[in-house]
């Protein structure tokens, strides 16, 4: 946000290149503003243009120390879309349809080429807005109003637009449990980190989860799970190649790797139905903890949780003399025997 009475110190991008007396595009390629030390934007956290506090910025090229910016909340500071948002305990998409109010749309002003709002005024409209129910998003007693299959692609966009979006935003949106809400942005925000890290593999989760302008109060079982996600990655063509060695036996109608699961945030389990003509188990499971394990049910082959489940009754661990990945052509001698 833009602290009272700092608005007149605010700079783009554009300003610092100009300021450096490089072009735009060039300054962008280097990034000076990347560095360590240098000052954080005034902008919120993934916000698409960068605004930073002149004074702050001057400081750092002189290398004197860079003064703190003012931490009390006053009337009079600027608070851009997705502030406005958190401030009224709603999505950024939300906010986009609510700003049109004509109390809202007197007093947006541009900064930057931002729109912002003074924080009085948000918090006026926010006291004028008619009744609502103190419980948003899914009525209680009724299922989540978003089909299990198009949560993810509907949460995205939102995430997409606010990186510091809420559950209860969420569930406001969409009209689901917030539970449910809170677990498609774990996925979501786990598979980002997981692939920043791949692209990087020099960054931490939590310098990926930074990147993507995530809060790091918000991210901790993230950042967990894009480890378990990294390490899916890198084990799938092993499962792959034993998914073929099963098709080739006639085990499975098909060569399809099995599906990857995360039953627990840090942990990497895989299932493959054998659904051929006279298999030796309903199916396998593997786990990253001890390898491969036949299961006795094709519906459901995982215990609940992450509970590993003792020998017998069916239950058979797999060539674990050969580690937790042994080559296919030993999982099926085990099997066989």
């Amino acid at each position: 946000m833009i602290r009272a009475g700092r608005r007149h110190l605010v700079r783009t991008l554009a300003d610092l290149a100009a300021q450096q007396g490089v072009s735009a595009q060039r300054y962008l390629k280097l990034k000076p503003y990347a560095a360590i030390g240098f000052p954080a934007p005034v902008s919120a956290a993934g916000a698409r243009t960068r605004l930073y506090d002149g004074e702050q910025v001057d400081a750092y090229l002189l290398g004197k120390p860079v003064p703190e910016l003012p931490v009390q909340d006053d009337d009079a500071d600027l608070l851009d879309r997705q502030e406005c948002a958190a401030e009224l305990g709603i999505s950024p998409r939300s906010w986009d349809g609510y700003k049109s109010a004509p109390l809202l749309a007197e007093h947006v002003t541009e900064v930057g080429g931002v729109e912002h709002w003074p924080r009085a005024i948000v918090r006026q409209y926010q006291a004028s807005r008619p009744g609502k129910a103190t419980v948003t998003g899914r009525p209680k007693n009724t299922g989540d109003q978003v089909p299990r299959d198009q949560l993810l692609p509907l949460t995205a966009p939102l995430l997409d637009a606010d990186p510091a979006i809420s559950a209860a935003a969420v569930t406001e949106e969409l009209g689901v449990h917030r539970d449910t809400a809170q677990d498609a942005l774990l996925r979501l925000r786990a598979d980002r980190i997981a692939e920043l890290m791949f692209t990087d593999p020099s960054l931490t989760p939590a310098q990926s989860a930074a990147a993507l302008g995530y809060p790091a109060g918000q991210v901790r079982r993230a950042a967990v799970r894009a480890g378990a996600v990294l390490r899916a990655r890198t084990v799938t063509p092993y499962l792959t190649d034993v998914a073929q060695a099963m098709h080739r036996e006639g085990w499975t109608t098909t060569a399809t790797p099995p599906d990857i699961q995360h039953p627990a945030d840090d942990l990497v389990v895989a299932v493959l139905v054998l659904d051929g003509h006279h298999p030796p188990a309903p199916a396998l499971v593997w786990d990253e903890r001890q390898g491969w394990r036949t299961a006795t049910s094709r519906r459901h082959p995982l215990t609940r949780g992450a509970t590993l489940p003792p020998p017998g009754d069916g239950i058979r661990y797999l060539a674990q003399a050969q580690g937790t990945t042994p080559p296919p052509a030993a999982l099926i001698a085990a099997l066989a025997a």
